[in-house]
């Protein structure tokens, strides 16, 4: 059986039906289904690229020292991480890379489970699908998982789609039976910094989820939110020195090699606070005008209080959800997408321009 066949269909591809209907609206569609940046790449990023653009030799799969050194920095002077160490970084060509290729990099297959969030990206799946391994939805990893089959689980926190953070002690508790039956976790923490109304996301290396040390943790950090930074295609991971080595070496044979210019984009982008801010600034006020749009039109909105998303629902199908709102022109993502808890929700992103969520708020009221 060809890999194609053992995946599910992609599925974007199912919305397209009501993305013709929203877009035949008059005033245009208002696209609050996927969550890509809409807004300018900041000019200390762009400015970095072009000066590195100049760059005929091939780079350094381990990164430039300057890029390992800004990533380390960054985890220990914004998220907390104790022993950050450049040592222990590895850049990825985007995070959703990363996310696909894990299992097969570390060598998982058949007989191998591999645990992810009930309501969650589909690429965690995707991967162990991939890989020939077992997929396994849980509620809870603690008690939904089988610590002798499980290799690897996945952490995302905050969450895609609910926008649901995890506390350190929730994180510890995993972690901590995660480490005695010798499973690795993997967190995607590419939201961590977009927490809401006092919601303070945490790293899994922070020292109040792992004390000091690293070991059976790895945390994979994405620019692509912070920094509008998604067209350039740049993440990284940092955790235990074992299988950040493990992955340099089989990633140095396959060519997985972030271009030389974005490796200094990416320096400049995690060496400013300023844009980031800036830019968390404009999704708040884009959040704050929807919710309350969403609410006024009979819409419940559940946790929600990081990310880039409004997790939503009136109670129905969310295939009637999304038909209902494609006709007054604005799009949004099923929940059911996400995993079949999500079956009566609607994922709102808001990654829309400010004149196209003002578009929304007009429809909605």
């Amino acid at each position: 059986m060809s890999i194609s066949a053992r995946l599910p269909v992609f599925p974007w591809d199912r919305l397209e039906p009501y993305k013709a209907t929203a877009a035949g609206h008059g005033d245009g569609i208002v696209d609050l289904s996927v969550g890509t940046p809409v807004d300018p790449v900041p000019d200390v990023v762009r400015e970095a690229l072009a000066a590195a653009s100049d760059s005929p030799g091939y780079p350094l799969t381990y990164g430039t020292a300057a890029l390992r050194e800004a990533a380390a920095g960054y985890l220990s002077r914004w998220h907390g991480v104790s022993g950050a160490d450049p040592r222990h970084v590895l850049p990825l060509i985007g995070s959703k890379e990363l996310v696909g290729w894990l299992p097969t990099l570390l060598d998982l297959r058949e007989g191998d489970q591999v645990g992810y969030p009930d309501l969650a990206y589909p690429t965690y799946e995707i991967g162990a699908l991939i890989a020939r391994a077992e997929p396994v939805a849980y509620g809870d990893p603690v008690t939904d998982l089988d610590p002798a089959r499980t290799r690897m689980l996945w952490l995302n926190s905050p969450s895609n789609p609910t926008g649901r953070v995890l506390s350190a002690a929730e994180l510890r508790r995993v972690v901590e039976w995660a480490r005695a039956h010798g499973i690795l976790v993997v967190s995607d923490e590419c939201y961590i910094e977009l927490g809401w109304e006092g919601a303070e996301p945490v790293s899994v290396l922070h020292p109040d989820v792992c004390g000091d040390r690293h070991d059976g943790l790895i945390a994979v950090h994405s620019l692509s939110k912070r920094s509008n930074f998604a067209g350039y295609r740049g993440a990284f991971l940092a955790g235990d020195p074992a299988v950040v080595a493990e992955l340099l070496g089989i990633r140095k044979h396959a060519g997985m090699i972030v271009p030389q210019p974005v490796q200094a984009a990416m320096v400049a982008a995690l060496g400013d606070r300023a844009h980031a801010v800036e830019q968390k600034e404009r999704y708040a006020r884009r959040r704050g005008a929807l919710r309350t749009a969403f609410e006024g039109a009979g819409f419940r909105i559940e946790h929600s209080e990081a990310s880039l998303y409004l997790w939503a629902t009136r109670d129905e199908d969310c295939w009637e959800t999304v038909g209902d709102l494609s006709k007054q022109g604005i799009l949004v993502a099923p929940g059911e997408f996400y995993g079949p808890a999500g079956s009566r929700f609607v994922r709102i992103a808001f990654t829309a321009t400010d004149e196209r969520v003002d578009a929304a708020v007009r429809r909605l009221s």
